[in-house]
């Protein structure tokens, strides 16, 4: 049987039941499932909206179908490499249809963070995150280390010199703006930033101060007006970052099976629901809304 997701298709079938996953408490009566009154959504995007230049499955008519549903949308990332207009430029050249203003990423965070706090950093991100960040004072000591995913920063001699500035400057700060384990790549899995700052904690004795998902901080700055928690689902790959950091701030979940997802690896307490990929997550709040 097809795994393509029948988003115009009906509201029960075998393959619906085959893929998704409900929890009890989801469960009113025989009659159907409760409805959760869902209002608004915070949408992960590489491993689950899309891998690189390719969307999931279906996912391009999939985020049409949510929008015209009347559900709010906004796109929440910990995606470092590039900045907020490139990844924008990306998504809009593989077909979704989005502004700017939607996507709140760590990146963002990471920037207004370093602002707030007139920091006057050593970055080790990309070339095209950094033009995201202010400019550096050169008339001021470099006083923190920014990590974000940056495969071509990540050498011996760019990690020497933020592990000198942690150890000699007085109380310097290592933002990390996000710290995942590992991302999807056409190729399969790749390291993320998260053991270079764990390389850094480690070998300069700091603690991190973590920017992106699954910080509280973050999911909450990225309710925008209107959106209220009980009101608001999360949908994305991640077990940790996505899942678990939105349901301790009281958000509902929905896992995808796309992206990083492993089998083996599970939320503790579960998700919402689990389902095949952003499509059939669609058509779950769609149906429970």
């Amino acid at each position: 049987m097809s795994n393509i997701c029948l988003i115009n298709g009906p509201i029960f079938s075998v393959r619906k039941y085959k893929h998704f996953y409900y929890l009890p408490q989801n469960i009113k009566t025989l009659h159907g499932i409760r409805k959760m009154g869902i209002k608004s959504a915070l949408i992960d995007l590489s491993g689950t909206l899309h891998i690189e230049d390719q969307p999931t499955p279906d996912a391009v008519e999939a985020l049409k179908r949510l929008r015209d549903s009347g559900v709010a949308i906004r796109f929440v990332t910990n995606t470092t490499k590039e900045s907020r207009q490139t990844l924008l430029n990306r998504l809009l050249g593989i077909g979704f249809q989005m502004q700017k203003d939607e996507i709140y990423s760590s990146l963002s965070a990471a920037v207004s963070y370093v602002n707030k706090n007139n920091l006057n950093p050593y970055y080790l991100v990309s070339k095209d995150a950094r033009t995201d960040f202010p400019e550096n004072d050169s008339k001021r000591s470099l006083d923190s280390v920014v990590v974000g995913l940056a495969p071509d920063e990540f050498y011996y001699e760019n990690l020497n010199k933020a592990f000198n500035i942690l150890l000699t400057t007085k109380d310097a700060k290592l933002i990390a703006i996000h710290e995942g384990k590992y991302y999807k790549r056409k190729d399969g899995l790749a390291l993320g930033p998260g053991c270079f700052v764990k390389g850094l904690e480690y070998a300069a004795g700091v603690k991190s101060v973590l920017i992106g998902k699954p910080n509280e901080y973050f999911f909450k700055n990225a309710l925008i007006d209107g959106m209220k928690v009980d009101e608001c689902i999360m949908i994305g790959d991640d077990v940790k970052d996505d899942i678990m950091g939105a349901m301790k701030i009281g958000l509902k979940a929905i896992q995808v099976k796309t992206g990083k997802y492993l089998p083996d690896v599970k939320a503790e307490p579960p998700p919402t629901a689990v389902v095949e990929n952003f499509c059939e997550a669609v058509e779950w709040i769609i149906k429970n809304k």
